[in-house]
């Protein structure tokens, strides 16, 4: 799948955002980066790059920043496993650093807005569990009645968004441009303020 096919994931992410914040895509194309599921960078996932997958790719720039601001539509297991193996969760990839070091590093803020299905998931039987795995991560959790099209992250000051399906994460954009930071921002606290915080003080 070429990301030049108008009926891709990376095409549709493309096109969303474009239209979310009110310019030409062809203005955005080169301050923006977008990898999809599927496309010819997934051979190098096979060679050993996580990153070059759009959950990968994702999971690298959270586990790297300092501070992360999301809207999740739908849970992805893949997702989770990623993220939960990263250094700021407490994984196994810490690199040599010192407990008192990897605490430090770890000492972030993470506010995640769950919506549509994904806040299904922080309800019912498995809700439970699913909220101490977020505390345990110092994540705090809020609950959105609604529902988002695609998944919207403010991770430090770039821009995220993902396009998910069945299978997880479709197509990952993320960008420094800054009127798609405003638009991931603006996003982000109108879910904030709409919901309902299920973990923490």
């Amino acid at each position: 799948m070429s990301d030049d096919d108008s009926g891709s994931p990376a095409a549709v992410l493309r096109s969303f955002v474009s239209r979310a914040v009110d310019a030409d895509p062809a203005d955005l194309a080169g301050r923006i980066e977008v990898v999809e599921r599927g496309s010819g960078s997934e051979a190098v996932d096979a060679a050993g790059d996580a990153a070059a997958t759009p959950a990968g790719r994702l999971a690298e720039l959270v586990g790297k920043a300092d501070s992360v601001v999301a809207v999740v539509p739908r849970f992805d297991a893949d997702l989770a496993r990623r993220l939960n193996a990263s250094p700021a969760a407490g994984g196994d990839e810490t690199d040599g650093e010192s407990d008192q070091e990897f605490r430090a590093s770890a000492l972030r803020a993470v506010r995640v807005v769950f919506t549509g299905s994904a806040a299904d998931r922080l309800s019912g039987a498995a809700g439970s569990i699913v909220r101490r795995a977020l505390v345990d991560r110092g994540v705090d959790a809020y609950r959105h009645e609604g529902e988002s099209p695609v998944t919207v992250a403010l991770v430090d000051d770039r821009a995220v968004v993902g396009l998910t399906d069945g299978d997880g994460v479709a197509a990952l954009l993320w960008t420094d441009d800054p009127s798609v930071r405003e638009w991931a921002a603006a996003t982000c606290r109108r879910y904030l303020d709409a919901a309902e915080r299920v973990t923490g003080a």
